[in-house]
């Protein structure tokens, strides 16, 4: 009897593992997907540049001005030359991008920036053949030497593959010199310019995670870009040539009319944006 009931006991365990193994076995649960966040160029920012400017118009002569009495001695003839004017140019920037589709896709934008600008250096002086009377000087009107300071407000247009934006750009500039000599001019005359800039450049976003996001900004971005400017000039004395060193009052001008001051950048940049990643 009682190796009857440990076999029915044996017998019964086997069938019931048996039944179990033909059960269907339950379905591991699906891996969880983290989508990959997708880079966007919307949002604001701000950032420095710097880099070198040059003068781009096509001035290819000098000009000759006869010194008249009493301001010099009879006969005095005064030479300008068209100096190449170049130098330093740095500052900042701030804007905003709107990004249309992620990823990829069009980027609009508006920046303004404004620069510090070394054409003083260069300051286009005289070759005089005779002497000029004392406390008088004599200055070229047409120069870029005095221009001390530039800036711009210009919209963006550009495509960008992921991380990388090429874009071009245009839009307002404006620009001044210093006091006694504005734009090779005088004191009395409006230092103030304005005009219009355009040109282009490419910019590259930098990992989040990058060394240089001191600011813990959404992206650190690179850029190279390239401006061309013309800062329109107005008719008032434009033509100042013998100034009285007293008053910085211009005693003798010609009417050289108006005329367009042009000058090229290309610069450097770092940005920090904020807003979408």
């Amino acid at each position: 009897m009682t190796k009857l009931l440990a076999s029915l006991a044996a017998f019964t365990a086997l069938t019931a593992a048996a039944s179990a193994a033909d059960l269907p076995r339950r379905a591991a649960p699906p891996p969880v997907f983290t989508p990959v966040p997708v880079f966007t160029w919307t949002g604001a920012y701000f950032g420095i540049n710097a880099g070198y400017a040059f003068d781009a118009s096509d001035r290819n002569t000098g000009n000759t001005f006869a010194v008249p009495f009493p301001y010099a001695a009879p006969g005095t003839v005064a030479s300008f030359r068209n100096r190449s004017q170049d130098g330093f140019s740095g500052g900042g920037q701030i804007g905003y991008n709107w990004q249309i589709t992620p990823g990829s896709g069009v980027v609009i934008g508006v920046e303004a920036d404004a620069q510090y600008l070394d054409f003083g250096r260069n300051r286009n002086n005289a070759f005089v053949s005779g002497a000029v009377a004392p406390g008088y000087y004599l200055t070229d009107p047409r120069g870029l030497s005095s221009l001390d300071f530039f800036g711009t407000v210009r919209g963006r247009l550009g495509y960008a593959f992921d991380r990388t934006l090429v874009y071009g750009t245009g839009g307002f500039a404006y620009g001044s010199g210093s006091a006694d000599r504005s734009f090779g001019g005088y004191a009395g005359n409006d230092s103030f310019r304005t005009g219009w800039a355009v040109g282009g450049g490419i910019e590259y976003a930098l990992p989040t995670d990058s060394f240089l996001n001191f600011f813990r900004s959404s992206a650190v971005t690179l850029k190279v870009e390239g401006l061309y400017v013309n800062l329109d000039r107005n008719t008032r004395n434009q033509g100042a040539f013998v100034i009285n060193a007293a008053n910085n009052f211009p005693v003798v001008y010609s009417g050289i009319g108006r005329r367009s001051d042009e000058f090229a950048v290309v610069r450097a940049g770092l940005n920090y944006k904020f807003g979408s990643y």
